[in-house]
């Protein structure tokens, strides 16, 4: 009787307390905006390096690239390149310790997101509560985990091509790990646009970003 007396006044303030935490804890935070900066910079000076010697009928105008000739956008690269790794190990490891990689993006079913779709395409999506993600955004933000896990793997193959044979074979070659890693870096930039439209139509979202924020923010 007198441990149910004890924890039953908890109970009523368990939401409360809950809805006073932030949004987006600080370490999330910190680890976004560098993940961004990392991918800015990756794929300016990336767009450089592949003026040098592009695969495609077309070259990337020069004004919108990073670095200025291949050896300064090479430097920018690498340089973005560990930032993004050991950036976004920490961002993995902390999401997946403190629980939120599966309460943020989990369940997810085929039904969900296309029913959060159609609602968007018809403007009936609602941004209530930016606690919770709907399908649309849980899948986007798997989608752009794993591309970026692909294009860091397709970039090995491309730094060291001979130190991972067996990832190169997988890739296709060295020439297929090109266009793999090309292709992975058209999807992020992809993402992006759509993300920073979002972001204009819901500003919210970017302030809970900077600093946190809650539901009634």
């Amino acid at each position: 009787m007198n441990s149910r007396t004890a924890i039953a006044p908890l109970a009523p303030d368990a939401p409360q307390a809950d809805a006073r935490r932030p949004i987006h804890p600080l370490w999330m935070r910190i680890t976004h905006w560098l993940n961004a900066l990392a991918v800015v910079i990756l794929v300016t000076s990336g767009w450089r390096i592949y003026d040098a010697a592009p695969f495609f009928p077309f070259t990337i105008p020069t004004v919108v690239t990073l670095g200025g000739w291949l050896g300064g956008a090479l430097q920018w690269h690498f340089a973005a390149m560990w930032l993004l790794v050991f950036n976004g190990l920490v961002y993995l490891a902390l999401n997946i310790a403190s629980g939120r990689l599966f309460t943020k993006f989990f369940p997810l079913t085929p039904r969900g997101v296309l029913q959060d779709a159609l609602a968007a395409l018809k403007g009936k999506l609602s941004h209530a509560d930016p606690r919770h993600y709907n399908s649309v955004q849980k899948l986007a933000y798997l989608f752009v985990m794993l591309d970026l896990i692909v294009i860091v793997l397709s970039g090995l193959v491309l730094w060291k091509s001979v130190q991972f044979p067996v990832l190169r074979e997988l890739m296709g070659g060295y020439e297929s790990a090109r266009r793999v890693h090309f292709f992975g870096m058209a999807a992020i930039v992809a993402f992006v646009v759509v993300h920073l439209v979002m972001v204009a139509l819901v500003p919210r979202t970017l302030l809970t970003m900077i600093r946190g924020g809650t539901p009634k923010a």
